[in-house]
């Protein structure tokens, strides 16, 4: 060809160039970014997968942050709880201790009571300057909420341990009894006796042995039964046709009542057994010791103690979860990773037994102080207190192990994952970048060589000008 006004090798080798150049200064940005997909143009459809897959990572990230720092303010309460539950066993051993009345003074005694009060004071304290960051962790202020009549006038205690309340929105819930609690009991003889006896009666606490003279009347057999009652854990009563009545002090099947004879005419060899309610909450069979009934569902987690009169009688009681609880997000989306858990009060109004009471009845001048040899009902109610502490540092610990650090771990992993997923979509292979960017500058140089004897072609027109 000896066309000099348009180029034509000239214009491909200069297209051929500049593709090579484009390629080799994508290189470049991809080997100096170390990213594959630097904007939109690089790849739509990877863009929009790695995007997704970063949102993702940052959600996690915040949950697993989240999931560390409940599980440090669970740390702080059990902590907490720990002294609690030393504090408690001291509290028992005062009691043990200050039962031996014949064994040490009264001014001993009354230095004892003032360690009682110290002890009931140290974990008033405790309970009410515990917190993180400023919220209350053991004062009753993560405790679950409850409205509706029901919830103080038919239950003695209520404990939510978990519900899964939306936004806003609160739980109903149904406490039907549909088999009455029952005290163990036993029908004893004519109204008076015709001969000496010797009684021996046994009940969940311990054993006495009575001892009552001919003509002992059934008055005089009730009174002397429920005068140790606290020992033994058996009350009585007369009834309409003017027998004794041997009874339990507590309902349901761990509650018994066993009286013999061991000599004279009143002829009673029996044992006899209470019966737990039988209850539903919210449709749901309840497990139930006497008048405690339990449910552990997904939705719901509870105790309660019915007062007497619902537990022994059938029907419905109703009242409402209104929010409350420890609230924690546990997963990248918040609307299906929040969980929760009650933390009760721990004061000493707080702990002891619904029935018994509490243990602020052991401070000095109270109904159960070391002065009022009510030793037997103060060691239940310590032991009580020392259940509820117990069961409490089960839960938080069971929820840290089982749901927070269980769920981090997973979390983790799925973090993971997804990082890899990201990388192999928006990362750049470096072995891939170089190879690349080396093909790329060879190519360069071959099409600027092509491109100046492209440029110079034309000037072989001259010659046929000579």
């Amino acid at each position: 060809m000896t066309r000099i006004n348009t180029n034509v090798t000239s214009m491909i080798s200069s297209r051929v160039l500049n593709t090579q150049q484009n390629a080799m200064t994508k290189s470049l940005q991809r080997l100096s970014t170390g990213l594959r997909i630097n904007s939109g143009a690089d790849d739509p459809a990877g863009l929009i997968a790695s995007e997704v897959l970063r949102g993702e990572q940052t959600a996690l990230k915040a949950a697993i942050a989240n999931g560390q720092r409940a599980s440090n303010v669970i740390s702080t309460a059990e902590g907490a709880l720990s002294e609690v539950s030393s504090l408690l066993s001291q509290l028992e051993e005062a009691i043990s201790s200050a039962a031996n009345t014949s064994g040490q003074s009264s001014d001993e005694i009354a230095a004892k009571q003032l360690q009682v009060d110290s002890i009931l004071s140290t974990i008033n304290r405790i309970a009410n300057s515990t917190d993180f960051e400023g919220i209350k962790l053991l004062n009753g202020s993560l405790d679950y909420k409850t409205s509706g009549t029901a919830a103080t006038s038919a239950f003695d205690n209520v404990t939510i341990k978990a519900a899964t309340l939306a936004d806003g929105a609160k739980m109903n819930v149904t406490v039907e009894v549909y088999g009455s609690a029952q005290l163990a009991s036993i029908n004893g003889k004519a109204s008076s006796m015709s001969a000496n006896n010797t009684l021996q009666i046994t009940g969940k606490y311990g054993t006495q042995v009575f001892s009552f003279a001919a003509g002992t009347t059934a008055d005089q057999v009730v009174a002397a039964v429920k005068d140790s009652s606290t020992l033994t854990g058996v009350s009585a009563y007369k009834n309409s046709a003017g027998n004794a009545v041997f009874t339990s002090t507590e309902y349901g099947s761990d509650a018994f009542v066993t009286v013999d004879t061991i000599s004279g005419t009143y002829a009673l060899n029996t044992t006899d057994t209470g019966v737990d309610a039988k209850v539903r909450i919210n449709g749901q069979d309840a497990t139930a010791k006497g008048l405690t009934a339990s449910i552990n569902t997904n939705t719901l987690s509870m105790d309660l103690t019915m007062k007497t009169a619902v537990g022994t009688a059938t029907g419905t009681k109703s009242f409402y979860v209104t929010g409350g609880g420890a609230t924690f997000s546990l997963a990248a989306d918040v609307m299906t990773g929040r969980t929760s858990i009650g933390i009760e009060s721990v004061t000493t109004g707080s702990l002891g037994s619904a029935t018994e009471g509490k243990i602020s009845s052991l401070a000095d001048g109270q109904a159960n102080s070391l002065s009022s040899d009510n030793f037997g009902k103060a060691q239940r109610i310590v032991k009580s207190a020392i259940k509820q502490v117990a069961s409490l540092r089960g839960r938080l610990g069971a929820f840290q192990k089982l749901t927070i650090d269980s769920t981090v771990n997973s979390m983790n992993v799925a973090l993971e994952n997804t990082a890899a997923a990201e990388s192999a979509i928006r990362d750049a292979d470096f072995a891939t970048e170089t190879a690349n960017m080396t093909r790329s500058q060879i190519l360069v140089q071959a099409a600027t060589t092509v491109l100046k004897q492209a440029n110079s072609a034309p000037q072989m027109a001259l010659s046929l000008l000579q």
